[in-house]
């Protein structure tokens, strides 16, 4: 194996992988670093691919009980989560294999190690120095850390942890209302744990549409879900029967214990730089630790670049994807872009929480005159037939265009129907021209339909 490559990327998260491999794709010699024993970074390893089996699972166990609403008539529902655990485990080696194969599809080496950038142009993995035309950084990111909490990934655990639980917790406290949280919180919930959910602001999903947000919380509720909202978490005793937690008032006053017996630590990400050589190569960060790139991805050292999670933007899997795929082809002398306000984000519960584009509160604070188009699930054909009713779609349009500004779905496969406004926005399609497309009966589909005529106040189902 020759010791020079045309670009080395450093991680294989779905930014590193799929930048390696367009890379190849393109022409150029490359390799990958990896210091896990699998590819394919937190995400298919301990994130996404993962959290996502245990989510199918457990919506699986949780309908089995209501089977007889359908006329399905079963016997006692009963939980193997040893058996739930493996088929966790064995989504994400056919996950893994599947980039190791690709890989190897393409002729990207991986280098198996620790990688650090020594100097412009050299990676070191081990005791080895490898060159390289290009090097690119996409080390993704880690749980962020709360004083006065400290994890063991037994009793008080990361999103790592929490997918690797050996049995149901009776009390399981989650210390934050985001996504990572919310969506863990449903797994365990739904398997017969009781789920409290400590935020420190006064609602969840913060940068969620305030209306999708104030629904998704009561309908959490309704799951038996339970809220401290503007509160905050400043200590955490572990003892042998669970984790005794002291919680105050974000804004100050008396304190109070709270008894959990496994604490879910989920208050967020933040870039993982460790010991990659940045500061000694002179590659600047932010205050947050993010890499500082331009809008090509160049860093401030010629040669060297980042994606995903490392720099600016969403933490989203789909966002360093199409980062990866973008800066391949800039390296390879051609026009790549990603379009950074239409990018969807998803929160997969039961039912879906999904958005793209700007939300209500943005428009407002930008002074821009829009339309609203909503229309419930209610009144959706398939969804009743489905008997999943919960929820709305909610479109923004501009004023004076049409223009579509943002959308907002709560409801059945949120995260799937949500393409189709993303793919209009791309396009810069108005409301209309979604309301005039024929939307297939009956299906989910044609609640966006709906919500597209409502921005002209023309819905026909409500």
């Amino acid at each position: 194996m020759s010791d020079s490559f045309d670009v080395i990327v450093i991680g294989s998260g779905p930014g590193g992988y799929v930048c390696a491999i367009r890379a190849a794709q393109l022409g150029m010699k490359v390799a990958c670093v990896e210091r896990r024993a699998t590819l394919g970074g937190t995400c298919l390893n301990v994130g996404c691919i993962p959290s996502k089996a245990l989510l199918q699972s457990s919506e699986v166990f949780a309908e089995a009980g209501h089977m007889k609403d359908h006329g399905v008539l079963v016997g006692e529902v009963k939980l193997d989560l040893d058996r739930m655990q493996d088929r966790k485990g064995e989504v994400v080696s056919a996950n893994t294999k599947g980039v190791e194969f690709l890989f190897n599809k393409n002729k990207v080496t991986w280098l198996k190690g620790a990688g650090k950038i020594v100097a412009p142009g050299k990676v070191a993995v081990g005791a080895k120095e490898y060159g390289a035309k290009h090097i690119v950084i996409a080390t993704g990111s880690e749980s962020v850390p709360l004083a006065g909490v400290e994890v063991d990934e037994d009793r008080i655990v990361t999103s790592t942890g929490a997918l690797e639980l050996e049995e149901v917790p009776g009390h399981l406290v989650v210390i934050g209302g985001g996504v990572i949280g919310l969506e863990l919180g449903s797994v365990w919930r739904r398997l017969g744990a009781k789920v409290t959910v400590v935020e420190y602001l006064d609602r969840l999903v913060p940068g969620m549409d305030a209306e999708i947000a104030k629904t998704f919380q009561r309908v959490l509720a309704k799951q038996g879900f339970a809220f401290k909202l503007s509160s905050k978490v400043t200590g955490a005793v572990t003892g042998k029967d669970g984790v005794m937690l002291t919680i105050e008032p974000a804004k100050g006053g008396p304190a109070e214990e709270l008894k959990a017996d496994v604490v879910l630590l989920a208050i967020g990400r933040r870039a993982f730089t460790e010991s990659l050589g940045l500061a000694e190569v002179g590659v600047a960060t932010d205050p947050r630790g993010r890499v500082v790139t331009d809008k090509h991805f160049a860093t401030t050292v010629p040669g060297i670049y980042a994606i995903g999670d490392v720099i600016a933007g969403p933490m989203l899997a789909h966002k360093a994807e199409d980062e990866g795929v973008a800066l391949a082809e800039i390296l390879a002398g051609q026009a790549g872009h990603v379009n950074y306000g239409v990018i969807p984000g998803i929160v997969y519960t039961w039912p879906e929480v999904a958005s793209v584009g700007q939300t209500e509160e943005e428009l407002k604070a930008g002074g821009v005159s829009y339309n609203i188009g909503k229309f419930p699930f209610t009144a959706n054909g398939r969804a009743r037939a489905m008997g999943m009713t919960e929820g709305f779609v909610k479109i923004l349009a501009d004023k004076a265009t049409d223009r579509l500004l943002g959308a907002h779905i709560i409801g059945p496969d949120a995260g799937t129907l949500i393409a189709e406004i993303a793919t209009a926005m791309e396009f810069g399609a108005s409301a209309e021209d979604v309301a005039r497309i024929c939307h297939a009966h009956p299906t989910l589909s044609e609640a966006v339909k709906e919500a597209a005529l409502a921005v002209a106040g023309r819905a026909l189902h409500i």
